[in-house]
């Protein structure tokens, strides 16, 4: 049995201020006034099921016009985009863990006692099931042939895309203290990038298994365990020329080269989110809640803000050139994306919102942890 010990990310706040009452590091920054330039429509809204009190991260898929979304039970809907009306709904024999992934009309999603599922996306018929090592966080990621699922213990498992059989198995060591969550792969055809709790990134070759280059992302340092955690909790954001971003708790923000691993640029930040490209402009958030707009060639800051620091603000993401984050009372935040200004927010409450926000370019989608999921039209006020 593994003797690794899991902490959630907002639970290092508490954990880092001490046995002494000593006050939080980074506490809460009270909202204020904004002067708002964009208001958050509510188009429709409808309750799906809570993330438990694990606030598992079951984020919602998006495609072909419908969401789908689940909750920590094995409640599992279809919703219409447009209209927000549940085509079809079932109750799984499954506790849902990770995130849902679309692919050519089937969801993949993890469970809580270490299978992997395969889902019907126009009825929610299992198509099939497949056991793997541990519980499972981090949505799967596919390629042709491949399911490729990362455990909280350590493992990344690829199993056949039409019949769940194991391909390949790889086991990375695993610190005596992680996050609780793991880092989600980034697929293609040939290969899969995987950061793990130990702070390296690997890739994969995507036929046998056999590691390609491995980089060390973060570096662990300290003297206690809090201190020395490493963990590549986000996803690798791989560009169509070849670059590789990578976020690391305690650690770094690296642009590689996705060929060789080898480093273009790296700036000293500590993430545990997947960062967000959009033009030359690479959006990360940092432990702190800070929100940063980095120059993706070079690294270098384009603008910074800590209007929302020690919120525990979720993953970003776009829409209409404005980037949305929720944050641990509930709040959709909208910021201009070329300054940093706050320019708009709405409050869905909920005990807050730890999944990304996503986009399909019309509507803005919001899941809050006690299972209300919220689409956005965003409209410019006169």
């Amino acid at each position: 049995m593994s003797l690794t010990r899991l902490i959630a990310p907002a639970a290092l706040v508490a954990l880092l201020a001490g046995c002494a009452g000593n006050p939080p590091e980074n506490p809460p920054t009270p909202l204020k006034d904004i002067s708002t330039s964009v208001s958050l429509n509510t188009v429709w809204a409808e309750g799906v099921g809570s993330l438990g009190r694990a606030r598992y991260p079951i984020s919602p898929a998006l495609g072909g016009g419908m969401i789908y979304a689940g909750s920590a039970e094995g409640h599992l809907e279809a919703i219409d985009t447009a209209s927000g009306e549940v085509r079809w709904e079932t109750d799984l024999d499954y506790h849902i863990s990770s995130g849902l992934t679309l692919d050519s009309g089937r969801l993949y999603f993890g469970t809580r006692d270490g299978h992997i599922l395969s889902v019907d996306a126009t009825n929610g018929d299992i198509a099939w099931k497949s056991n793997v090592a541990s519980e499972v966080l981090a949505p799967p990621q596919l390629n042709s042939g491949l399911v490729v699922t990362q455990g909280i213990d350590g493992t990344l498992t690829a199993l056949d895309r039409f019949s769940g059989e194991q391909k390949w198995l790889y086991t990375a060591s695993q610190p005596a203290l992680t996050l609780r969550g793991t880092g989600t792969p980034r697929t293609i055809e040939p290969v899969t990038f995987a950061g793990f709790s130990n702070g390296r990134l690997t890739a994969f070759d995507n036929r046998s298994g056999a590691p390609l280059w491995s980089q060390q992302i973060a570096v662990p340092r300290g003297r206690t365990d809090v201190d020395q955690l490493v963990d590549i909790n986000g996803q690798p954001l791989l560009t169509k020329d070849g670059r590789l971003f990578v976020t690391s708790y305690n650690g770094r923000i690296v642009a590689l080269n996705a060929r060789n691993g080898q480093p273009i640029w790296q700036r000293d930040e500590s993430s545990y989110t997947t960062p967000l490209l959009a033009g030359d402009y690479l959006f990360t958030i940092n432990d702190k809640s800070d929100i940063l707009a980095l120059d993706a060639k070079s690294g270098q800051v384009i603008w910074q803000t800590d209007d929302l620091q020690g919120r525990k603000l979720s993953a970003p993401a776009l829409i209409d050139g404005k980037l949305a984050v929720g944050d641990y009372k509930g709040y959709v935040h909208v910021l201009d994306a070329r300054s940093g200004e706050l320019i708009g927010r709405d409050n869905i409450g909920g005990d807050g919102i730890s999944v990304g926000l996503l986009s399909d370019g019309q509507h803005l989608y919001a899941l809050n942890n006690d299972g209300t999921l919220v689409a956005y039209t965003l409209k410019a006020r006169q």
